[in-house]
């Protein structure tokens, strides 16, 4: 049966993960026996998190980009491609979120918004998405949002980037499950991390989430691994467009 929820020996591709739930993520594939590469645009921290697990003992690949960049992205993955072999899982995590009234929301920020957190994975996945199909295999498995579901205000941009994550998430599924890739979704609830240090340090805000959430808390990062390896695993090989929400029971609550 552990077999069945085993990534062991798995080439996987995390965006974003120099730090925050990216980094999370990536270290709980590691420890779970994948070969990680770790993705981030400032090569600086991206050294400062592979050094951070090399340190542990894993084995690491680094490759700086911008996911927004197709040609950067074109140009790393050949490489990466040429070093690792293939990438057999691929976490679309890099993201931004500006918040800000939407009636004064600058244009240019607008598609900084949608350009990082939707065309960023549609980039990247079309870069590895090739190498999956002549493999016949692959996991592919989109950090949305509970804001592909809600909204709140002073961020209706990143709620419209990540609710466009998950109608792209479930268009690749029915693009590409004949190929034997499937396409999964993880939306997390209230995560304490650098993104929601404002919120979690908002002491109104702080009470009324507790209040709100049936788990009567915030959510520990490490506690997103589980629905990763699943996703991840031959255990999820007939899940396929679907959004997995990790998020103390908040969108079951009225």
């Amino acid at each position: 049966m552990n077999d069945r929820f085993s990534v062991k020996g798995k080439v996987a591709l995390v965006t974003g993960s120099s730090g925050g739930l990216g980094f999370t993520l990536a270290r709980g594939l590691a420890v779970a026996g994948a070969k990680v590469i770790l993705n981030g645009r400032d090569p600086d921290k991206l050294q400062q998190a592979h050094t951070r697990l090399s340190d542990e003992g894993f084995g690491i690949y680094s490759s700086a980009f911008d996911v927004t960049d197709s040609d950067e992205v074109g140009v790393a993955l050949t490489k990466i491609f040429r070093d690792r072999g293939s990438v057999d899982i691929l976490v679309n995590n890099a993201g931004i979120n500006i918040r800000g009234n939407l009636e004064d929301f600058e244009e240019e920020k607008w598609r900084m918004m949608i350009d990082s957190n939707l065309t960023g994975p549609y980039i990247v996945t079309k870069a590895v998405v090739k190498r999956m199909i002549k493999q016949s295999s692959g996991k592919i498995i989109n950090i949305c949002s509970m804001q592909s579901e809600l909204g709140r205000p002073s961020i209706a941009p990143y709620a419209a980037s990540k609710g466009g994550l998950k109608m792209l998430t479930r268009a690749m599924a029915v693009e590409w499950a004949k190929h034997n890739i499937q396409v999964n979704g993880i939306g997390p609830g209230y995560f304490k991390t650098e993104m929601t240090r404002p919120l979690y340090e908002d002491t109104e805000f702080d009470r009324w989430l507790c209040s709100r959430t049936p788990a009567n808390r915030w959510g520990d990062p490490d506690e997103l691994i589980g629905a990763l390896l699943f996703l991840s695993s031959a255990a999820g090989n007939y899940v396929n467009g679907h959004i997995l929400y990790v998020d103390g029971g908040l969108l079951a609550v009225v």
